[in-house]
């Protein structure tokens, strides 16, 4: 878009190089100024709309410099050799309105125009779109709206101004030199910018770049850079005019929205201290403002060729600006509208008089001349236009081509603020594609910044030092859990050891280790093993402690489930119920606990098997002003329906702690010789019960704390393998080694062989019945009257003591009452403990 003046390059001469240029301008301006005789020559007229004044008065400077081409292009006897250009201009004040009125009067006050040529985009869309219906060719030298470039809407339309959209490949360029793939946008709402982010928009997808943020606003900016500082915009497009680029950036500046983070991209048509100018709307200072702007990027289409050559009308860019400058009386280029588009109004004009005087011939072919035209007239508009759309040359603002749309090629000029100075860094043709890069980019950090805030992943690995402890731990509780082993083992001919069912005693054992071991697979995680092996160890963990667990408590449970079923009912019924206890029927038990704990880990793995779960965690800021974001990572091992296969599993588990809690508790006054460590089983079944039922539901609690869930976990685990292993082993170990028991039933053992197993039980059943008939004659007893009640009167004998026989079972038993057989119930009481529990 057509805007303020930015200073041309400067050219270093030598002093006399310097004479001779001023002298050569100088010339050109005479030769300009020197009328030249007419004389058979016809007019053509060209209808311009200069403003003068408005909101873009780019007139100022652009009506002198298309003026200027016209002197040149009548004085030159190569071109239109029979015509002579005339400019009728009004000035449109960069008004739709009033261009609408002076249109009228261009149109139907004589004499016939057979071009037209308008200024800012609004007039210019204005006259576009009426100048088909007088076939009129419309070239305009300032319009960059990107709605001009719609043939079907504007078919006789041309401009030496590139459209708007133009910039946008610069732009898309950029991002991908600076990889970056996230920007922002904030637009003013009008119609030039809207279709211009439209075409940015296609552009970047184009690209694969994510416009995130847009925002746009209509006179005040401060929602919009709100809303862009807390989506964390980091790469922001502004398309607004100078005067709400003031307004923007003020907002910029109480937001904080710049600096090292952030890169704006602005319209490269601003003067050059467009943000030093006072301006009432804003209440910053020039010091804010100059903080605010440091750094941004600028995109300008080149409308000053960078290289001295010299064009189709002799001028070199250089020459060409110092003739303006004398043109203009000396007039200040800062204020004067327009001056930066003067090279485009220039060389819209030489453009206008070599497509016509390309028409020339094929018309004269035809029968006709340039002065028959009229608004009826559509042979000679078609030529004009098929002249102008076949355009090429080199004029002082460059290449001057139009593509099919009537819009000029040209090649951008992009900039950048250093130090309150714009410095050119790189030009871009688009139609090569060719980024020519300075390397003079300067940033105010240490490069180009990201597009957005660089999120490192990192993840959370179990404190390295609680595995250690817990993993010595666990592996002197495995080595602890051998030696109860070996020592099961090597007495297992022992009779106490014999009489505590030490087959079961080994399975608690290997189930104690086995869930030891499963410490190491709990504590093993991504700082260990790669990523693919994970699940693996997942594998590991699950099978371990659910297969230990169901060894070990399985083992416990059995034995407390078999004393309560055989020794905890009534009298009456103790002869059915109370059998001999079958080894197997105990491995049995055992093997079915065995078997559901596997059946159901094995349907787990098939229907839902695990692995790897990431959880993330509320981002992170580093202590340090970086500009990144850490993102905690855990990795869990997981299923699909990991909740109902926890739910199954720690429900059956939970029943079964329970129903042992029950089962200890009802046992704990019964006394043994076939299972005679039933009371240590118990406790040991308290202890594990109550550290299960207290660790399971918080690890649930604590899966996003993998020290404090770790350390539960081990934690429990090692010490129910400890108390079980301690409360189940080191008592018998005691009593054999303090009373040596182990070396007289060896000795016994290695007598007798295998029959003094047998004996002993025979022996206690034998008890034991002997045991039942003396309560029965003590019962007897109690129920006959007191003798001395049934004593005769005095003087009457005595009847016969009625003395009871005993049974002959009895008759040898001296041990069970004393020897004059007189036997109070105290003393037969007394006398049961030692018969049962010997």
């Amino acid at each position: 878009m057509p805007g303020m003046w930015r200073s041309p390059p400067r050219v270093t001469r030598t002093a006399r190089g310097q004479a001779v240029f001023l002298l050569r301008a100088s010339l050109i301006v005479l030769l300009l100024l020197w009328p030249r005789p007419s004389a058979g020559k016809k007019k053509l007229y060209i209808g311009a709309l200069f403003p003068m004044s408005g909101g873009w008065p780019g007139g100022q400077a652009c009506m002198p410099s298309a003026q200027m081409a016209l002197d040149l292009v009548n004085n030159r006897s190569d071109i239109l050799p029979d015509y002579e250009l005339e400019l009728i201009h009004y000035d449109s004040m960069c008004d739709p309105g009033e261009a609408t009125k002076l249109l009228y009067d261009l149109l139907y006050t004589e004499p016939i125009k057979i071009v037209l040529m308008p200024g800012c985009s609004g007039v210019s869309t204005l006259v576009a779109e009426a100048a088909r219906m007088w076939n009129l060719i419309v070239l305009s030298y300032g319009s960059s709206s990107p709605a001009l470039s719609n043939r079907q809407r504007f078919p006789t339309f041309f401009r030496t101004h590139p459209s708007a959209t133009l910039h946008n490949p610069t732009r898309v360029r950029l991002f991908q030199k600076w990889k970056w793939t996230r920007i922002a946008t904030i637009q003013q709402t009008t119609e030039v910018f809207t279709s211009t982010l439209d075409d940015l928009e296609q552009r970047t997808k184009e690209a694969g770049i994510e416009i995130s943020v847009r925002q746009s606003f209509l006179t005040d900016p401060a929602v919009a850079v709100k809303n862009l500082k807390r989506q964390d915009a980091r790469i922001i497009v502004g398309l607004f005019y100078e005067t709400e680029a003031r307004k923007v950036f003020c907002e910029v500046f109480k937001e904080k929205l710049y600096g090292k983070k952030v890169v704006w991209f602005l319209i490269g048509w601003y003067a050059d201290n467009w943000f030093k100018i006072k301006d009432p709307a804003i209440d910053c200072t020039v010091e804010n403002m100059t903080e605010a702007v440091e750094g941004h990027v600028t995109t300008e289409i080149v409308m000053l060729n960078p290289e001295t050559v010299r064009g189709v009308s002799n001028m070199t860019s250089q020459e060409f600006i110092a003739a303006l400058m004398s043109r203009l009386g000396g007039k200040n280029p800062e204020d004067t509208g327009g001056f930066q588009e003067a090279p485009l109004a220039y060389d819209a004009v030489w453009a206008l008089a070599l497509a016509l005087n390309k028409t020339v011939a094929p018309l004269k072919a035809k029968g006709r001349r340039l002065e028959d035209f009229n608004y009826n007239n559509h042979d000679i508009t078609s030529e004009i236009y098929r002249a102008l759309n076949t355009s090429s040359f080199e004029g002082v603002s460059g290449q001057v081509v139009f593509d099919a749309q009537g819009s000029r090629m040209a090649m951008t000029l992009i900039e950048q603020l250093q130090g309150g100075s714009y410095k050119k860094i790189s030009y871009y043709d688009s139609s090569q594609k060719n980024l020519s890069w300075f390397g003079n980019d300067v940033w105010i950090g240490a490069g180009p910044p990201a597009d957005r805030t660089v999120v490192i992943e990192e993840y959370r690995y179990l404190s390295q030092k609680l595995f250690a402890a817990l993993s010595v731990f666990a592996g002197l509780g495995i080595l602890f859990g051998i030696v109860c082993l070996t020592f099961n083992i090597y007495n297992g001919n022992v009779r106490y050891i014999q009489n505590s069912q030490p087959y079961l005693n080994n399975m608690t054992a290997v189930g104690c280790m086995m869930a030891l071991a499963a410490v190491f697979p709990l504590g093993i995680d991504g700082h260990h093993v790669h990523r693919s092996q994970f699940p693996v160890v997942c594998q590991f963990r699950l099978w371990l402690l659910g297969l230990g667990f169901s060894l070990a408590y399985g083992s416990m449970f059995t034995k407390i489930w078999w004393v309560h079923t055989l020794f905890t009912k009534k009298d009456e019924k103790k002869e059915k119920k109370k059998q001999h206890l079958e080894p197997w029927k105990l491995y049995a038990t055992v093997g079915v606990l065995l078997a559901i704990d596997f059946l159901s880990l094995v349907i787990w793995q098939i229907v839902d098997p695990l692995h790897i779960t990431v959880e993330k965690f509320t981002r992170e800021a580093p202590k340090e002003d970086l500009d990144v974001l850490i993102q905690p990572l855990l990795e869990h091992c997981s299923s699909e329906k990991m909740n109902t296969w926890l739910g199954v599993v720690y429900g059956y588990k939970g029943l079964l702690l329970l129903l042992g809690i029950f089962l200890a508790y009802e046992t704990k006054s019964v006394s043994t010789e076939k299972i005679n460590d039933h009371r240590a089983v118990g406790m040991a079944i308290y202890n594990v019960a109550v550290l299960c039922l207290i660790t399971a539901p918080v690890t649930m609690i604590l899966t996003s704390q993998q020290d404090a869930s770790f350390a539960f976990a081990a934690l429990a685990v090692v010490f129910s393998a400890y108390i079980t292993l301690v409360v189940l082993f080191v008592p018998k170990m005691r009593r054999l080694i303090t009373r040596g028991e182990w070396q007289s039933e060896q000795q016994d053992t290695l007598k007798t062989g295998s029959s003094t197993n047998n004996n002993d039980e025979e022996k206690s059943r034998q008890l034991e019945r002997e045991n039942r008939e003396l309560q029965k004659i003590i019962q007897e007893k109690e129920e006959r009257p007191d003798p001395k009640s049934l004593l005769p009167p005095p003087g009457y004998p005595n009847p016969t003591t009625d003395n009871h026989s005993l049974p002959p079972s009895f008759s040898n038993s001296s041990n069970l009452y004393p020897a004059d057989s007189k036997m109070s119930r105290n003393h037969c009481q007394n006398s049961q403990i030692p018969l049962l529990y010997k």
